[in-house]
């Protein structure tokens, strides 16, 4: 007798694959899908360079196949270009430096999936992501790394609440990428060797600036100038959301003096620039923040992540609003940028998080 029926979101690489050779081999009732993501997904990728190819279609076919599983390709385009892609474009004109794989996660990994689950008989799903979930004695569940520190990804996953961690699956917690691998071999699945990529699938030339040009209204784009502490201008440049906080190659300025951009004023196109001691900021005020644990947290060993490979500082939380918190670090963090996930740590747990208004 099968077991409960599961959905796994498979993207042709051998970490969504084996995630789906677990869960059969542990009993479930596996469904592989893929989801499609543009009206005209390329027919090939090169290796380590974005997704979502008609080749890594093929590839989870070819997977679902050898597993004796059901696959489907579900076709989200008109969401993904609503909730990731015009996003994407809407954020850099206003200077901020946005993260489309947390956006991803949130809408389309998660609540589509778990949404066109219900329609096939499935309330679990599950992904390939190198993260862990675990349910206390009292029922609640916590979100915490993957064993594999240098594949977790945990960071990408702080809006998950408490009811959708009791519906997720991450079979690949506990495994490192080496591990996987050897279970692909030796499940002999077609995927075994294949490359990770890299890349936001969208932009695999890593042109994020071109890609906004082409994608945003011409009307939208904010020229400005780029202008140093006292308030000089140094240049003028073609549009902000050619800069990111932190940047300090391409400025434009020639002058010969390293500099970096340290804000961006998206209303008035304006560039920040200064020294590297400039960018050290004391906190940073985040927005929409979710709570992973399933209520507030303020107190205790705080840590803050800002961005995916950021090494988490201690911080204080001071809640100021219904979703926002300020976060105070005890030794200040490089380059705060706003429209990058804040995400909030106890030890190995994930506590939280919300998308960074601004610095402080």
């Amino acid at each position: 007798m099968a077991g409960p029926r599961i959905v796994v979101a498979m993207s042709g690489g051998v970490d969504s694959s084996v995630a789906a050779a677990l869960l059969k081999a542990q009993g479930f009732d596996v469904i592989g899908v893929s989801m499609q993501l543009s009206a005209t997904p390329a027919a090939t990728v090169r290796a380590g360079q974005g997704c979502c190819s008609l080749e890594d279609f093929r590839d989870a076919r070819r997977v679902a196949e050898r597993l004796a599983i059901p696959y489907y390709v579900w076709n989200l385009t008109d969401t993904f270009r609503a909730r990731v892609t015009d996003v994407f474009a809407s954020e850099y004109v206003r200077g901020r430096t946005p993260n489309p794989c947390v956006l991803c996660n949130r809408d389309l990994k998660f609540d589509e999936l778990r949404t066109r689950a219900g329609a096939l008989g499935a309330a679990l799903v599950a992904t390939g992501h190198y993260a862990r979930i675990l349910r206390e004695d009292d029922g609640r569940f916590r979100l915490l790394r993957a064993r594999d520190e240098r594949k977790d990804q945990s960071y990408f996953l702080f809006s998950l609440a408490q009811e959708e961690l009791a519906r997720t699956r991450f079979p690949l917690g506990d495994l490192t990428k080496e591990e996987v691998r050897r279970h692909a071999r030796a499940l002999g699945l077609p995927v075994a060797e294949k490359p990770e990529s890299q890349e936001i699938c969208f932009v695999p030339d890593r042109d994020y600036a071109g890609w906004v040009e082409r994608h945003a209204l011409a009307g939208d784009l904010k020229p400005g100038a780029i202008k140093d502490a006292d308030g000089r201008t140094l240049a003028v440049h073609g549009g902000v959301h050619r800069f990111t906080v932190g940047q300090r190659r391409r400025l434009g300025i020639g002058d010969g003096v390293a500099r970096w951009v340290t804000r961006i004023d998206g209303a008035t196109g304006t560039v920040h620039v200064g020294g590297r001691d400039a960018l050290a900021n004391r906190g940073l005020v985040a927005e929409q923040v979710r709570w992973t644990a399933g209520a507030p947290v303020t107190d205790g060993d705080v840590r803050v992540r800002i961005r995916h490979r950021h090494a988490p500082v201690a911080a204080r939380l001071r809640h100021t609003a219904d979703d926002r918190v300020e976060a105070w670090f005890d030794e200040p963090a490089t380059a705060v940028t706003p429209g990058q996930a804040a995400v909030f740590y106890r030890g190995e747990e994930v506590l939280g998080g919300g998308w960074i208004a601004e610095a402080l």
